[in-house]
C-alpha cells in the first residue's frame, strides 16, 4: 500500500540519518536553526501577550469579565506561537535549510549510487536562487493554504472537516518538498514534477504521516531529506541505467562532500 511504503521510506531516512556520521551532523544543524527560530518568536508572543491582547480588546476592569479577557489572552497566544512555529520554519527554509537538504539529498544520493546526477554545474548564489524559486511553489504557498483553511475552520461550522484538509495540505506538500530535490536538481519541468506528485498524492500522504506528531515531528522534518532521496533514486533507478547521466559528479568529489 502506496501510504505505508511512504511511512516505510520516512522511517528508514530516519534511521540511516541518526546513524551517518554527516547526515546526522546537518540534521541536527537543520534541527536546531529551526528550534532556536521559534523558540525566540515564541518567547516575544509570550512576553508581549498582555499588549497584543489589550489589541483586540481593552483589558476590563470588571472581575466577572476580567476572566473572559484572560482566555481570550491564551487563545490569541497560542495563535500566535503556532503562526511563529510556521514563520520559523519558512524563514528558516528560506534562508538556509533549503541548502542544507539539497546538501543532504547528494550525501545521500551519493552513498547509494556512487555519483550525484545534476543537470549543470552552478555557483552557490545561483544555486541558492534556484532553490529558493523550487520552495515558493511546492512549500511557502501550499503551508500558507493549509494555514488559512486552519483559521477559516475555527470561525465556521466547518472546523473539524476544514482541520483534516489543512493537516492532508501541509503533509502532501511537506512531502514533496523533499522528494521533489532530485528532480528539481536534475531541472526536470515543473510540470512534470507536478505530475509525478498527482501520480503519488499517497505515497507523499503516508511520508508526511510522522509530521503530524507534535514533539517529534521537527525532528522528522530534519532528516525527512533522506528517505526522500532514497525514494526518488530508487525510483529512478532503471531509467538512469539505460542512459548517461548529464552531469556525474567523480567519486573524489562525492568524498569532498561534508
Amino acid at each position: 500500500m502506496e501510504i505505508l511504503q511512504g511511512l516505510r521510506y520516512n522511517l528508514r531516512g530516519l534511521r540511516i540519518g541518526l546513524t551517518s556520521g554527516r547526515l546526522l551532523f546537518w540534521g541536527m544543524i537543520r534541527f536546531v536553526l529551526v528550534l532556536l527560530i521559534t523558540i525566540g518568536l515564541a518567547g516575544i508572543v509570550l512576553a508581549y501577550r498582555v499588549e497584543l491582547t489589550e489589541l483586540l480588546w481593552s483589558k476590563p476592569s470588571t472581575l466577572w469579565t476580567i476572566w473572559l479577557w484572560h482566555v481570550l489572552s491564551w487563545l490569541v497566544s497560542m495563535l500566535l506561537i503556532g503562526f511563529s512555529a510556521l514563520f520559523s520554519f519558512l524563514v528558516s527554509q528560506i534562508l538556509f535549510s533549503a541548502v542544507i537538504m539539497d546538501h543532504m539529498s547528494r550525501i545521500t544520493e551519493f552513498n547509494v549510487t556512487g555519483r550525484i546526477v545534476q543537470a549543470k554545474e552552478m555557483a552557490f548564489f545561483a544555486l541558492l536562487l534556484h532553490l529558493i524559486r523550487q520552495e515558493i511553489p511546492r512549500m511557502i504557498l501550499p503551508l500558507l493554504l493549509s494555514f488559512l483553511l486552519l483559521v477559516f475552520g475555527w470561525i465556521t461550522p466547518l472546523g473539524p472537516l476544514l482541520a483534516l484538509a489543512s493537516g492532508l495540505v501541509s503533509i502532501l506538500f511537506l512531502s514533496w518538498d523533499n522528494t521533489d530535490l532530485v528532480p528539481a536538481r536534475r531541472m526536470m519541468p515543473f510540470r512534470q514534477r507536478f505530475r509525478l506528485l498527482r501520480a503519488t498524492i499517497l505515497f507523499h500522504i503516508g511520508f508526511g504521516l510522522p509530521f503530524l506528531i507534535p514533539g517529534f515531528n521537527l525532528l522528522f522534518l530534519s532528516f525527512a531529506p533522506i528517505g526522500a532521496t532514497l525514494y526518488s533514486v530508487e525510483r529512478d533507478a532503471p531509467n538512469l541505467s539505460e542512459s548517461p547521466p548529464a552531469e556525474p559528479h567523480s567519486a573524489g568529489e562525492g568524498r569532498g562532500l561534508m
